[in-house]
């Protein structure tokens, strides 16, 4: 069974549900209004999970704090671990590569995996993103500029890309 520890605080788009292993990396970040897609995430990709809460405050969480405070880099270097398949890892850590104040496309992280045809799936793989912010799946939008969905809501995304100084278009 997976321990993971938990940490809940509060940001200025809402509370945060914050996982990390006993090796200080992420496992998940996401919003607790949507605790029931954490939980569901995690027993897809984990199974049985115990979760602890957790003593103090993680490295995770400080980052996380100084990106909201304007450290846009803080959450760079975060080290992140999730399950899923090699396909999904691979996408995810595509996202790690777009720079904070850009954006790009589902079409353009295809090819930067290189797999120009895959854009659905790649698509599909940053739906099922475990890690928010610090995995940033809210820098990907759609070829036509548009605000396309995000896990934690249209709202949060805008948000986030603004905090980022990105230029965003449509919603």
């Amino acid at each position: 069974m997976n321990q993971f520890f938990i940490e809940t605080f509060t940001s200025p788009i809402g509370p945060i549900l914050l996982l990390t292993d006993a090796d200080d990396r992420v496992r998940s970040l996401d919003w607790e209004d949507y605790a029931a897609r954490l939980h569901d995430l995690l027993r897809l990709q984990y199974g049985t999970v115990d979760l602890k809460p957790r003593d103090g405050v993680s490295a995770a969480r400080r980052a996380i704090e100084a990106y909201f405070e304007g450290d846009l880099a803080a959450i760079d270097g975060v080290p992140v671990k999730t399950a899923g398949t090699a396909f999904q890892r691979e996408v995810w850590a595509a996202l790690r590569t777009i720079g904070t104040g850009e954006t790009t496309t589902y079409g353009k992280l295809a090819v930067r995996i290189g797999r120009p045809k895959a854009v659905r799936a790649v698509g599909a793989a940053n739906g099922a993103n475990p890690i928010s912010i610090i995995v940033p799946c809210h820098r990907v939008i759609g070829a036509n500029m548009s605000l396309t969905g995000y896990g934690g809501g249209v709202e949060r995304k805008r948000w986030l890309l603004r905090h980022e100084g990105a230029p965003i278009g449509r919603s």
